[in-house]
């Protein structure tokens, strides 16, 4: 009896992936450059996995479980990373449906097995340079496929300047930073051969964006000194700051 043969999923679809490309460029909502160099991070004071806390920084939010009463702590997922990037692309609320976060240096196991540093790091969560904006349906090729996930990276690097430090992904940072450009990588996008490229559906630097980034730095002047917030964590703050060279003292 003939056994029925499955290939490995990303196989499958490799021969599609040009117009998965073709989707992604067309669709994704990307940070201006000019935002990205006013403020590259956007909430140093947290990361995925961290814990959360109230406003006032001395209680922990909790979760009860409604079937067996047990409570737990609640940790950051990726609410503070979608935030930070709605806010930097000056989207109004309503926020639109269908719509989801994309770290561009995050996981780079299909299987999502092993946890990412990466995003477990201060410096890269919500680092807006970090992530697009994708409809939620293209999320899964972004996570799932090395040669949708290293055009982002191209992207992303050429329109920043700024690829991943992080020790985890040295070797693919340091090929990015020599300009490659891989077989299907867009025309529009920002390339070795054409810096000056915006991507399609990239976000206008904005008079909004800019007080947005007032208000963040003033708040955060304003949290580090105030030594009631018992458990807000100044040193990682400063060090996340400090790495970026963000002077939160400059208007």
């Amino acid at each position: 009896m003939t056994s029925f043969i499955v290939p490995d999923g990303n196989e499958a679809i490799r021969a599609d992936i040009p117009a998965i490309v073709e989707l992604i460029e067309r669709t994704a909502r990307w940070v201006h450059p000019e935002t990205f160099k006013a403020l590259p991070v956007w909430c140093p004071y947290t990361a995925r996995g961290q814990p959360l806390y109230d406003a006032t920084w001395t209680r922990q939010y909790t979760n009860t479980r409604r079937a067996t009463k047990e409570t737990s702590n609640k940790f950051e997922g990726n609410v503070a990373a979608l935030k930070a990037l709605v806010s930097a692309l000056g989207v109004s609320s309503p926020k639109p449906r269908n719509w989801t976060v994309c770290h561009i240096w995050g996981y780079d196991d299909p299987a999502f097995a092993a946890q990412s540093s990466i995003v477990q790091d201060p410096r890269y969560f919500s680092c807006i340079g970090n992530m697009v904006w994708l409809p939620t349906p293209l999320k899964g090729f972004t996570d799932a496929l090395p040669e949708v996930k290293k055009m982002l990276r191209i992207c992303s690097y050429n329109l920043y300047g700024w690829a991943c430090e992080h020790p985890s992904v040295k070797a693919e940072a340091e090929e990015i930073r020599s300009g490659i450009i891989p077989v299907g990588y867009p025309r529009g996008w920002p390339s070795a051969l054409d810096l000056k490229l915006i991507p399609l559906g990239t976000a206008p630097y904005t008079d909004k964006i800019r007080r947005e980034i007032l208000v963040r730095k003033a708040k955060w002047r304003r949290d580090i000194d105030d030594l009631r917030l018992v458990d807000y964590p100044r040193d990682q703050v400063k060090n996340v700051l400090d790495f970026w060279k963000i002077d939160i003292y400059q208007t």
